[in-house]
């Protein structure tokens, strides 16, 4: 027979029960990941130190922190997609910052359209989990996420045009297409930026803070970084609290391409000429920007709720302060490209399901997908490399996983039509110009893309299929070293010696000065029982390229030192010490200076190839070509089979020529 209860007890009961039933449900995880392009470990550590970064200091006593190590080659595009899809390069297929046209041969910025399998917004989306997406590298045109929002990345180029404003050529920059008109009132562009919202960063005349965006002027340039950083800082705090989201991924570049203007500003001390009215106007620039970036950070740690873990990354770091080692760059400073790229960037994690002062052990780029899925309560795709960082949780995450996100069966729409948008299109690569990521022709850069995916098989250790694609690569351009030399690379991992020399001898042929040519060909050798002769093309790769790292370790290992080619006199040591002196006064503007060391090292040791190479540099950096000219002549006639000289006499001679006209002499 049934047991009766009284009514109240019934429902004191059920209230209990519907608890119960509540208390048990699973938790469907938030998170909010803040990309901040090019910030720098050891900066954030320094300016925490100095207490400029107090959110930083905050995530670090609350959270869990470390440094993230960033794989080869360290460009935006590529490692910006490794962290939406945990994926390789290799797998997602976006392999530089632009991509050629087949149809036209011309050069397009890289778009959603060439990544091949699913960032973690699209799955996301596939799970009903609402993402928001702003400013992400390579979203463009933006993907339909159902209910979730894309602000893709040509939002920030595209308001610099006047018709972006007026509503001209807005369409198919979001996803939805309507969200344009919401997010309008929140775009900031470079020429809204005036003396007030300029003065924290920068300490130049109001009257200079004038005019449209240019990419060629370093002010013109970081007025719309730091209006696109306030732009997709705002949109997304404002579409965090509009839309409470599940995922919130927000993008920020301004860090890095500040770097790139002014990075080698950055405590640097000693400046002369050019290089200190620069200084004076752009010296605290970074700092500023970094400051910026933490203040970023505090105003989401305020905004987001007890639920939400947040998840703060860059995908490299910024070697700051350095000016490059050959002088003849210190003319053209502002384009340093990735060369000044660490390997290393920050990764912080805070939230109520992380520990506080765990340390991130050993944390890669590709681990980033893997525990923001873990963080949402979504399983992980084996064919993911990377690991979820348990030791940051407080409760290592439920291990779930599926064979594959791409293999769900879920088509990833284009959101809209997806037409080439021409007027950002060349804004992008303007900007990208600027900061030195293209050079060269057309056909340069088509290559560039494929290129690096050859190399990324490479370090993938999927040597047979980077063989096959350098091989491809070589056949459609059979005068490049360059390329010869990559094909060498991989041809030596697999063992196929022979072939490797016969495409590094062609490739130095080519081009005398190829060093990795040199080193590959060392290592080759070495290999083949032939120490000596490795040894003699270690120490020409690091001949002509004294910072070459791994032909200088070799060089150590092999003969306990690395100066083979180093000065063996007192009078020698003496004129290599005062030639580096003046190459520290020349990277710092001191021309004067240098050139009246070089005149004491020439003194001292007159026979020493080195102090005529720097005279030359140093010469030519004061408008001296002659003086140039005859300094690396008598280079050469100490050291007749130096390639170094010998390509830049012959550089000189012909800028000397081209000044004379044709009628001049050879």
């Amino acid at each position: 027979m049934p047991r009766l209860f009284p009514h109240g007890a019934l429902a004191a009961l059920l209230v209990a029960c519907l608890a119960l039933v509540a208390c048990g449900a699973k938790e469907r995880g938030k998170v909010l990941v803040l990309g901040i392009d090019g910030l720098d470990p050891q900066t954030v550590d320094l300016l925490m130190a100095e207490r400029q970064m107090p959110n930083f200091a905050r995530l670090r006593q609350e959270g869990a922190y470390g440094r993230v190590r960033c794989p080869l080659p360290l460009l935006s595009p590529i490692l910006w997609t490794t962290i939406a899809t945990g994926r390789s390069a290799s797998d997602h297929g976006i392999g530089h910052f632009v991509a050629v046209d087949p149809a036209t041969g011309e050069e397009l910025p890289a778009t959603s359209q060439l990544r091949q399998v699913k960032a973690i917004w699209n799955m996301a989306a596939e799970k009903n989990r609402k993402p928001v997406v702003i400013g992400w590298w390579a979203t463009w045109p933006p993907e339909d996420v159902g209910d979730g929002i894309i602000v893709s990345d040509h939002v920030g180029y595209h308001f610099l045009f006047e018709e972006g404003i007026t509503g001209g050529a807005d369409e198919g920059k979001t996803h939805p297409p309507e969200l344009f008109d919401e997010i309008r009132p929140m775009l900031v562009r470079a020429a809204d930026l005036g003396p007030g919202d300029l003065a924290e960063f920068v300490n130049v005349p109001a009257d200079e803070i004038t005019g449209a965006t240019d990419f060629s002027d370093d002010l013109g340039h970081f007025r719309w970084a730091l209006a696109t950083a306030r732009s997709y800082r705002d949109i997304g705090l404002h579409l965090w609290a509009e839309e409470q989201p599940d995922l919130q991924m927000v993008y920020i570049e301004g860090t890095d391409s500040t770097s790139h203007l002014f990075g080698h500003l950055f405590r640097a001390e000693g400046m002369v000429g050019d290089l200190a009215r620069q200084q004076e106007r752009f010296g605290g620039t970074v700092d500023a920007i970094y400051r910026f970036a933490d203040d970023l950070v505090g105003r989401y740690l305020d905004a987001v709720d007890d639920d939400t873990t947040v998840v703060v990354v860059s995908d490299h770091g910024f070697e700051l302060g350095s000016l490059h080692a050959d002088p003849n760059r210190a003319q053209d400073l502002r384009r340093v490209s990735e060369r000044f790229h660490r390997e290393h960037g920050i990764l912080y994690l805070w939230g109520p399901r992380i520990r506080p002062g765990a340390r991130l052990q050993d944390a890669h780029l590709l681990d980033v997908t893997p525990t923001v899925l873990a963080a949402m309560d979504l399983p992980l795709g084996k064919d993911m490399p990377g690991r979820v960082l348990t030791e940051a949780f407080v409760r290592v995450p439920e291990r779930r996983t599926i064979e594959s996100w791409d293999g769900t069966g879920v088509e990833v729409k284009i959101s809209g039509t997806g037409d080439r948008d021409a007027a950002t299109d060349e804004a992008v690569l303007e900007h990208l110009r600027g900061l030195g990521y293209l050079s060269g022709s057309t056909a340069e850069g088509s290559r560039a893309g494929d290129r690096n995916l050859a190399g990324i098989l490479f370090q993938d250790g999927r040597y047979r299929e980077s063989a096959r694609a350098y091989k491809k690569l070589v056949d459609a351009d059979p005068d490049n070293a360059g390329l010869r030399t990559s094909l060498a690379g991989a041809l030596g991992a697999l063992e196929r010696y022979e072939e490797a020399l016969e495409q590094l001898q062609v490739a130095l042929e080519l081009s005398p000065l190829n060093v990795e040519a040199y080193h590959n060909r060392a290592v080759i050798l070495e290999r083949l029982g032939r120490p000596q002769e490795a040894v003699n093309d270690y120490a020409r790769a690091i001949r002509y390229r004294p910072d070459y790292e791994p032909s200088r370790r070799a060089l150590v290992r092999l003969v306990g030192t690395a100066d083979v080619h180093g000065p063996t006199t007192d009078a020698a040591r003496r004129a290599a010490q005062l030639a580096e002196q003046a190459s520290g006064l020349a990277r710092r503007g001191d021309f004067q200076g240098a050139m009246a060391l070089l005149d004491q090292a020439a003194e001292v040791a007159p026979s020493f190839p080195l102090v005529w190479q720097y005279r030359s540099n140093v010469a030519y950096l004061m408008g001296d070509s002659e003086g140039a000219i005859a300094a690396l002549e008598r280079g050469l006639e100490l050291e007749p089979g130096n390639a170094l000289f010998q390509q830049n006499l012959a550089r000189l001679r012909r800028e000397r020529a081209s000044r004379a006209g044709p009628s001049s002499d050879k």
